[in-house]
């Protein structure tokens, strides 16, 4: 029976591996600080439970006919297949530390262990120790540094607890005792229960899911073998060698899980092999929580080269303010210390002299084969140039466009022309030093060009996961046709033209996802103009509801004048919606008039309402148009993004690479 018991120990341990890398990309795909209270309401942080919830089971019928010291440790299998799963393949070897260490914990404590019955007296006693171990924790875990490892240990202990009431419950229900004793072990449970899952999520939100799961399989069976040994009896057949066979290897299993947390702080240097891109860094001067078109991109860019292989570590600055370093989907995210600005609650900078420092530091460290700047700015800036000082191979990306900055920083009308030629020669004088420059579209690389930078600029899209919008089923709100806006509420983006031509066409309901300096006043103007009860205006969405909103929209209006692609607008276009653009910057490029919708004059809200009326008119019209999107948006895939990109790689790696299309890579290296 105890092989058997063994083997449903493993069934669970997979399960949970499972489940908890479902819950903890759940955890991380809000925006802002974690609500555990609004986890439920995320279906795959749901799977992730119902898979936890299957493997609770299985291992609780394996502590029903083995005992507590053998069935327990059998977890720690979950610690290696989550780590493969997160693509954390370089932490294989301190796992295999970590995974041993436990397992011949579990193999000495077999040959001494016995089965004995769980009192009341002693679930009391060892619920005071778990109250008190648990504040302990709970204290360590305010310094950010020990979040993680403090908070996945007390979850090990909540639920190492629960395993002592599982215990006790089990044997109760299989010699047919059930009574008071067993109504009052299972309210522990669930109390244990609760706590320990609220600490294991915020340990989810403080680090990547293998850390907490070796946490969880580390603590959690060593504790729970403490109580069985020294409150339960089950240590009888215990020898002087035997126990200290099994400190030892305690002490091992948690010198591995102590050394996974530390090793991100100070990584190893890489040995570079030549024209082999393996290890990428990313700047960004945005990155998600930050909900915009350039956190976006920053984000699929880094899950995406991850995905194939690349060891990719993104460094930004924290949305709270605070410095650390996290994991998420597979890449592992540096955030640099922030500061507040008086321009705009959500945009924080670094102090360039502490930038400087910690990117110093990072590179250092990381020895990346390649970096690619998402920006100029102060990230963006010093990362690249001390790549460049270290002879590391650079691209640089622009989503830079002066008028982005003018409604945030408050110019004058009349300094904004000087400050926009002063703007445009920064970043001439920052890009020079990479080795490729790209922009999203053939007008945004023109725009550079106008501008100054010499003309070694190239396009590549941003691009999209296409199926990721297509295949989303729509779930109206309303019967009425729908123009929807994506995207942040401020100066540039003239969402008061939409209002003010829904406000010409009865019957039409508006739908306004995004937040921004701009929000309350137009939610004033849409009362001014009479048309609060037809126009939503949501703020920032979850992912799944913004998905929703593409599916459910019959056409998507980007009236902005300052796109250098629109992430936005391609998105609507995967999910087959019409578009309707302002006639500016890059939207032509991807709005063919009368094909897939229309372009309209900027600041001309009579020819945006007939344009918007014109496709809304006739079904027939809206999905011929919304087809033509799906069509049109095949050439901007992801997947051709990260085949360009990686050739780009490889060139200023030195390995040559064809780029697809006319333009010729005319980068070169300056060192």
């Amino acid at each position: 029976m105890t092989a058997f018991a063994i083997l449903l120990a493993v069934v669970a341990a997979v399960l949970f591996a499972l489940g908890a890398r479902w819950q903890h990309g759940a955890v991380h795909a809000g925006a802002g600080a974690l609500r555990v209270l609004d986890l439920p309401r995320r279906p795959r942080w749901l799977a992730g439970l119902a898979l936890c919830a299957v493997g609770a089971g299985a291992h609780a019928v394996a502590l029903g006919i083995a005992p507590l010291t053998v069935v327990q440790p059998v977890g720690v299998v979950a610690i290696g297949i989550t780590a493969l799963l997160d693509g954390r393949r370089r932490e294989l070897p301190l796992v295999a530390v970590t995974t041993f260490g436990v397992g011949a914990f579990v193999f000495v404590a077999a040959r001494s262990a016995a089965s004995t019955t769980v009192t009341p007296t002693a679930e009391f006693h060892a619920g005071l120790i778990v109250l008190g171990l648990i504040a302990v924790l709970g204290l360590l875990g305010t310094r950010p540094a020990l979040r993680t490892l403090a908070y996945g240990a007390a979850g090990g202990i909540a639920y190492g607890y629960v395993s002592v009431l599982m215990r006790a419950v089990s044997q109760d229900a299989l010699h047919g005792t059930v009574g008071w004793a067993a109504v009052f072990s299972v309210a522990g449970m669930v109390a244990a229960l609760l706590v320990g899952g609220w600490f294991v999520q915020h340990a989810y939100a403080a680090g990547p899911p293998h850390l907490t799961v070796a946490c969880l399989t580390v603590v959690d069976p060593l504790f729970a073998v403490a109580i069985g040994a020294g409150l339960l009896g089950e240590a009888g057949n215990l020898s002087g060698p035997t126990a200290f066979a099994e400190l030892t290897f305690a002490a091992v299993a948690i010198g591995g899980v102590v050394a996974l947390t530390r090793k991100p702080a100070e990584p190893a240097p890489a040995t570079r092999v030549t024209g082999s891109v393996q290890r990428v860094v990313l700047a960004a001067e945005t990155f998600p929580p930050d909900v915009n078109g350039a956190a976006r991109f920053a984000h699929r860019l880094a899950t995406g080269l991850a995905g194939r292989g690349h060891d990719v570590h993104v460094i930004t600055v924290d949305p709270a303010g605070e410095a650390r370093t996290e994991y998420v989907d597979g890449i592992t995210v540096h955030r640099l210390r922030s500061h507040r600005t008086p321009f705009h609650r959500t945009f924080r900078i670094g102090l360039p002299w502490e930038v400087s420092k910690d990117v110093r530091t990072l590179l250092t460290g990381l020895a990346p084969d390649l970096v690619h700047v998402q920006a100029h700015f102060v990230v963006g800036r010093y990362v690249l140039r001390h790549a460049s000082a270290r002879g590391i191979p650079t691209v640089a990306t622009n989503h830079f466009m002066p008028e982005n900055l003018f409604g945030h920083l408050h110019v004058p009308a009349w300094l904004q022309r000087a400050a926009s030629r002063w703007a445009w020669r920064d970043l001439r004088n920052v890009f020079d030093e990479a080795d490729v420059v790209t922009a999203p579209t053939p007008r945004a690389v023109k725009l550079l060009h106008d501008n100054g930078f010499p003309a070694r600029a190239i396009a590549v899209s941003c691009g999209i996961d296409i199926d990721r919008y297509r295949l989303r089923e729509p779930v109206r709100h309303t019967e009425a046709p729908t123009v929807l806006f994506v995207g942040r509420l401020d100066e540039e983006k003239r969402v008061d033209e939409l209002l003010r031509a829904v406000a010409l066409i009865p019957g039409l309901h508006a739908e306004i996802v995004g937040d921004g300096s701009c929000r309350a006043a137009w939610e004033q103007l849409a009362d001014r103009l009479g048309i609060t009860a037809r126009v939503r205006f949501r703020g920032f969405v979850g992912e799944d509801d913004l998905l929703d909103s593409y599916a459910a929209a019959d056409v998507f209006c980007m009236p902005g004048v300052a796109e250098l692609q629109s992430l936005a607008t391609m998105e609507a276009m995967a999910a087959g919606r019409p578009v309707v653009a302002a006639d500016a910057m890059a939207l032509p490029h991807l709005c063919r008039p009368g094909h897939n919708g229309w372009l309209f004059t900027p600041g001309d809200v009579r020819e945006l309402a007939d344009r918007l009326r014109s496709v809304v008119a006739d079904p027939a019209v809206t999905a011929r148009m919304g087809a033509a999107s799906s069509e049109l948006i095949a050439a901007h895939a992801i997947g051709t993004t990260l085949d360009t990109f990686e050739d780009l790689y490889r060139e200023v790696a030195g390995v040559p690479a064809v780029i697809p299309g006319d333009q010729t890579l005319i980068g070169h290296r300056r060192r």
